[in-house]
C-alpha cells in the first residue's frame, strides 16, 4: 500500500516512478521526517481557500510572510505551482494534496502545511475534498530531496488515524506534536 501511495504521489508530479531507485536513494541518504520541515509557524491551521488555486496562493503568501521567499520570487513559485496543477492535480486522494515544485535559487526544502476543516476542491483523483495540504519547494539540483519528501508525506498520510488527529488538533503547535508523535520510526531524523 505504501508503494502504491508513493507511486501515485510520484506520478502526480510527473516523476517517473522507479521503486529500486527511490529505495536506493532513501537508503543512501536516510529517510526524511516531515516534522523536520514543518514547524508551528509553517502551518496554516484554518485555511480560507475553497479551491486549489486559492489554496496554493494562500500557502505561498504564508511562506512569503515568513521571509522564506527572499531568494526566489513569489510570482515565479506561484506560476510553477499553478502550472503543475493545470497539468495534473496534486490531490493524491483521501483528503491530502501535495503541491510542489523546484527552484534553482534555494538550497533547502521550503515547506508549509495548511488545514481546511471545510475541505478544498483540489480535483483529486478520488474527487474527495482536501483537508490537508502540504506545499513544498525543492532545490532543483537535489532531486533526492523531492523523492524523500514525497515518500515521507505518502508514508505519514497512509495512516487514517494521523489525518484524523491532525484535523482535530487544537492548534498549529498541537499539529506539530501530532506529526512528531505519529511519525513512523523509519522516518525519524
Amino acid at each position: 500500500a505504501l508503494r502504491r501511495t508513493a507511486r501515485a504521489a510520484c506520478a502526480s508530479s510527473r516523476v517517473r516512478y522507479n521503486a529500486r531507485a527511490l529505495s536506493a536513494t532513501l537508503q543512501q541518504n536516510g529517510l526524511l521526517h516531515l516534522s523536520s520541515l514543518i514547524s508551528a509557524e509553517h502551518i496554516v491551521p484554518e485555511m480560507a481557500a475553497r479551491d486549489r488555486q486559492s489554496a496554493i496562493t494562500e500557502l505561498v503568501s504564508h511562506i512569503e510572510a515568513l521571509g522564506r521567499l527572499e531568494q526566489i520570487g513569489r510570482d515565479e513559485i506561484l506560476r510553477a505551482l499553478q502550472s503543475r496543477e493545470e497539468f495534473i492535480s496534486t490531490g493524491i486522494g483521501s483528503g491530502v494534496a501535495i503541491p510542489h515544485t523546484f527552484s534553482e535559487d534555494i538550497d533547502d526544502v521550503i515547506a508549509v502545511m495548511g488545514r481546511s476543516r471545510e475541505g478544498i476542491d483540489f480535483s483529486a483523483h478520488d474527487d474527495a475534498p482536501v483537508h490537508l495540504v502540504i506545499l513544498f519547494v525543492v532545490p532543483r539540483h537535489q532531486h533526492h530531496l523531492h523523492h524523500r519528501t514525497l515518500a515521507a508525506i505518502a508514508r505519514l498520510f497512509h495512516d487514517d488515524g494521523m489525518k484524523h488527529r491532525l484535523l482535530n488538533a487544537a492548534s498549529a503547535d498541537d499539529m506539530v506534536l501530532t506529526l512528531k508523535r505519529g511519525a513512523p520510526r523509519a522516518f525519524a531524523a
